[in-house]
């Protein structure tokens, strides 16, 4: 899809969100020529916590000053109007943007990577020996795309996060197949409407595809894109083999040997960890790449760079198998257990019934122990459906299967048999506690009450059961099922709202 139809789908698909009020005055006062500078001091001094915020990276070692900056003033004149401009942008966006972690996206993982990638590209740029005061705020923002898709699609796109890590597909290709557009384009376009100057918002829009950038972004784009791998070495799995791929790249763009480049990775973990405390964010397990050697030498006893890496990958190999395995084994579950699940009213579904029936008759048979079973249906539910909508019908079943699940043991099994039947089946259960039970059961739906509308609904079941004893060792399943079913239907002939219990005949006929 062209890049022109894909930005029209994002304006009909995503909601962007409004930049935080503090940002709009920042962009607004750093566009005029006149009084920006005392403006710039006033709005950040206004406010006590990003100034502390913003003198604490001044004096931070990711600049090195020669002398402690004490006032925002100052902190403007030696880093300039641009510098301060993007790290006040930087604390008030991540502030703004944070959410309560959730088990599909956590953001305190997101924003940790993110400041990891901004220090990343500062420091690749000053291997260029460039100026590029805008380097930082591009490479923490470059990823915001995804930020912005998750808040609007949740679960559709945190299916695509787990299914990408799962299987290592690119990311962008998973989005631009499920949405049409992806999170590069989203954050370049959320950046545009922002005001922040296309030296920002282009690059951001090509960090995954650098070459595929205009040509006065193609660098930038390409610095964001080794910014975002180093990240990754300290914010995700597969450290060694990213390191070894690494090498070979920045030797290529940036002629750094091995050692430059441990020397590099490790002062982006040494300022990341630092700056992290000033964003208020975990640093977690972040340590220099050095170190990571260091500990797979402690554990290999010898000093060679190619037996520490393998260490490092034979242990991440062995991690990333466990967890796969684990994974995997939860899809598996989640599988089963949507093939054998009701998806409106979450209990067992007719086939679930059907094989448990088969077992529990085998188990009782074998064991020379009794089991029960019981139908019912709701009385006169076409005309709930009639008079209230579907929507309303659906939401009594949902309501009479909660009401069941209180009333039922850990070893019984409740399946919506179809429409508005349902099925219990109750092993060690005799012809006495049968009756009781259904007993239990009509009275405890009969005091359901479902609102709909301002309106209440109140339904009432009939039902019919059967117990199967040890010595009917004749009786079969379709047999049992009949019995429960010719109950049902004389508790509905007799009047409806009552239980039929009747006995299975030993040698049944049809």
């Amino acid at each position: 899809m062209k890049t022109t139809q894909a930005l029209e789908l994002i304006e009909k698909e995503i909601t962007l969100p409004s930049p935080p009020a503090i940002a709009v005055q920042i962009l607004n006062t750093v566009q005029k020529k006149e009084s920006a500078l005392n403006e710039l001091v006033k709005i950040i001094s206004a406010d006590p916590a990003l100034t502390g915020k913003m003198l604490q990276v001044a004096n931070s070692g990711f600049y090195a000053l020669k002398s402690e900056v004490t006032s925002i003033d100052r902190a403007l004149a030696v880093l300039g109007t641009n510098v301060i401009k993007n790290i006040a942008l930087s604390f008030v966006i991540t502030t703004d943007l944070r959410g309560e972690n959730q088990s599909s996206f956590n953001f305190d993982d997101y924003w940790r990577r993110s400041v990891t990638s901004a220090v990343a590209a500062e420091l690749l740029i000053q291997q260029l020996n460039q100026k590029n005061d805008d380097i930082f705020v591009t490479a923490l923002l470059q990823d915001i795309g995804m930020l912005v898709i998750f808040m609007q699609k949740k679960s559709s796109y945190s299916e695509l996060l787990k299914h990408s890590t799962l299987t290592e597909q690119s990311l962008v290709d998973l989005e631009n197949n499920k949405y049409n557009f992806n999170h590069q384009q989203v954050g370049s376009m959320l950046i545009n409407k922002w005001g922040l100057p296309e030296c920002i918002s282009v690059p951001i829009g090509y960090h995954h595809n650098p070459e595929a950038a205009p040509k006065n972004n193609q660098q930038t784009a390409q610095i964001l894109k080794f910014a975002d791998q180093i990240s990754s070495l300290y914010n995700e799995k597969d450290t060694a083999e990213k390191v070894r791929m690494l090498q070979g790249e920045l030797a290529d763009f940036f002629s750094l040997d091995q050692n430059q480049v441990r020397f590099l990775l490790d002062d982006v973990a040494d300022k990341s960890v630092e700056l992290l405390k000033s964003f208020e964010i975990e640093p977690g397990k972040m340590k220099p790449y050095s170190q990571m050697l260091q500990e797979a030498n402690e554990e290999l006893g010898r000093l060679n760079l190619s037996y520490e890496q393998l260490v490092i990958e034979l242990k991440e190999a062995k991690e990333k198998s466990e967890r796969l395995a684990h994974e995997l084994k939860d899809i598996n579950l989640r599988l089963n257990d949507l093939a054998y699940r009701d998806a409106l009213t979450g209990l067992y579904n007719h086939r679930y019934f059907q094989e448990s029936l088969s077992q529990e008759l085998s188990r009782a048979a074998r064991y020379h122990s009794s089991f029960s079973l019981i139908l019912f249906d709701i009385d006169f539910f076409k005309k709930v459906n009639d008079t209230y909508g579907h929507p309303a019908g659906d939401q009594v079943l949902i309501n009479i299967s909660r009401e069941i699940k209180k009333t039922v043991r850990p070893s019984d099994i409740i399946a919506r048999y179809g429409g508005e039947e349902f099925a219990v089946i109750l092993p060690e259960t005799d012809a006495t506690g049968v009756k009781v039970f259904a007993a239990r059961l009509r009275r405890s739906v009969e005091g359901i009450i479902t609102h709909v509308d301002q309106q209440q609904i109140m339904v009432t079941v009939s039902l019919g059961g059967t117990t199967f004893h040890p010595e009917q060792s004749e009786i079969t399943k379709d047999h049992l099922i009949k019995t429960a079913d010719r109950g049902l239907y004389m508790s509905k002939k007799n009047g409806r709202n009552q239980v039929t219990i009747l006995v299975a005949e030993n040698s049944p006929s049809s």
